[in-house]
């Protein structure tokens, strides 16, 4: 047969923790509870021993104070014992016996079953005691006298009832004391946990609040116990995550938008075009392959972005050859002014992926043929550390003022210039060109107009 006890095992830890508070606050109430029963029970228990232990010496100590009473009345001097006659003889009658060797001499007039019992305590020798239940409880102890030729033994008994009584007394009250100890343990026990961990439930709650809105509040500014700071320190690093993880969702979103506007602009005017009027098939053929190129520079533009929010660097590798790239986004952008493309010497190439290469020049190009007033000069070269595109305008240039917060993202030297644009070109150009292990810049000394950089790894 096969052991069924350790299939029982996970269905009684089972029933414990379903039965078991929820709460670490029911929790560390009821080990609370659980760890000062066992000392209560363990006191209690040790106190009523101690008790009990110090009510039969008292009891004992009362028998043998009569027992040398009793012994005073008592001649072994002679050849026989003898009892005398004293003013005292009610000793006598209160549960004492008085034995010469084996034989009886004085017994209590209501002794009943208690002789038999003091009779064997009296054969046995010696000064012992004995409890006993006949007809009630009874502590009984023998006296040897010391005498002369004649041996004698006093016996006396004493009712243990007013003794038990008062344990019983004390170990009722000892238990009630017990009970209202554990439900003041638990009560309080709840009330001090709840007190210590409401500064836990505040900084939850709050770290909930300030997460939903990316709240630049921590709680390291705060003073706080020392065990609560490291739970502050731990939730600022998870709030300080969730924050670049939503300021890194909102910049992909931006950039997604921006990037996507220009050729989803291009299908929608295409679009709008091609439903104006009856076309011929080959102004439906070019229409379409518009269209086509459109959405392929948008997969290309998603696939680009999202390796980089991915990966956080760009790992493709490949080359460009820069001229035809320039080309293609001057065809793509179709804007207004005179541009021109010049490449020094050999065949300029790029270490970066082709699409790669778009993403980082189409912001800084389309700038510049939107600002610019008559000519736009582009212009690849190679240097001793890679290549180089230098971006050249004369339009109104970068106000001196705004140049530190040219490359942050959602700023504009000046919104209302007529112009669309969200601010997110110039710090997306850079942010890929870093990844590509490149580098975007702003030339600060060019007059009139506006020189931007591109420093790219050769190809």
């Amino acid at each position: 047969m096969s052991d069924a006890r350790p299939s029982l095992r996970p269905a009684a830890a089972s029933v414990l923790r379903r039965l078991g508070p929820r709460t670490l606050r029911g929790r560390l109430s009821l080990v609370a509870l659980i760890t000062a029963t066992l000392l209560m029970l363990v006191l209690t228990v040790a106190f009523n021993a101690v008790v009990q232990r110090r009510l039969q010496h008292q009891a004992d100590d009362e028998l043998r104070t009569r027992a040398v009473a009793v012994a005073t009345t008592v001649d072994t001097g002679g050849t026989t014992v003898r009892v005398l006659e004293t003013s005292h003889d009610e000793l006598l009658d209160a549960n004492v016996w008085i034995y010469a060797g084996r034989r009886l001499l004085e017994a209590p007039p209501t002794a009943g079953p208690l002789t038999p019992v003091a009779g064997a305590l009296a054969h046995g020798g010696g000064q012992r005691c004995l409890t006993t239940d006949v007809h009630g409880p009874f502590r009984l102890c023998s006296h040897p006298l010391p005498g002369g030729r004649s041996e004698a033994t006093v016996v006396t008994a004493l009712d243990l009832s007013p003794y038990r009584s008062s344990a019983d007394t004390l170990l009722l009250g000892s238990l009630a004391l017990d009970a209202v100890m554990l439900a003041c343990t638990y009560g309080l026990t709840r009330l001090a946990v709840g007190r210590a961990l409401r500064p836990v439930r505040t900084m939850t709650d709050q770290a909930t609040q300030w997460s939903a809105v990316a709240s630049e509040e921590r709680f390291g500014s705060m003073r706080h116990p020392a065990e609560l700071a490291r739970l502050g320190t731990s939730l600022d690093a998870i709030l300080d995550r969730i924050r670049t993880v939503l300021r890194h969702e909102r910049q992909l979103t931006g950039e997604l938008s921006h990037e996507l506007r220009t050729p989803l602009s291009r299908i929608i005017a295409e679009l709008d075009w091609w439903q104006t009027r009856p076309r011929t098939a080959d102004q439906t053929r070019a229409s379409h392959q518009v269209i086509v190129d459109a959405a392929e520079s948008m997969r290309t533009i998603c696939d680009t972005l999202l390796d980089d929010a991915r990966d956080g660097a760009l790992t493709a590798r490949g080359t460009a050859e820069i001229p035809p790239t320039l080309q293609r986004l001057v065809e793509a952008l179709d804007m207004p002014g005179h541009l021109t493309l010049t490449a020094d010497g050999p065949p300029v190439t790029a270490g970066v992926p082709p699409a790669l290469l778009e993403r980082i020049v189409s912001p800084l190009l389309a700038n510049a043929c939107r600002y610019a007033r008559s000519s736009v000069t582009v212009r690849a070269h190679r240097t001793p550390g890679g290549v180089r595109i230098d971006i050249v305008d004369d339009g109104p240039g970068v106000p001196p003022a705004f140049a530190r917060h040219l490359f942050e993202p959602g700023r504009r030297a000046d919104p209302d210039d007529g112009h669309a644009g969200a601010g997110l070109g110039l710090p997306l150009a850079r942010r890929l060109a870093r990844s590509a292990g490149g580098e975007v810049a702003h030339d600060p000394g060019h007059t009139p107009g506006a020189r931007f950089v591109v420093s790219l790894p050769a190809g």
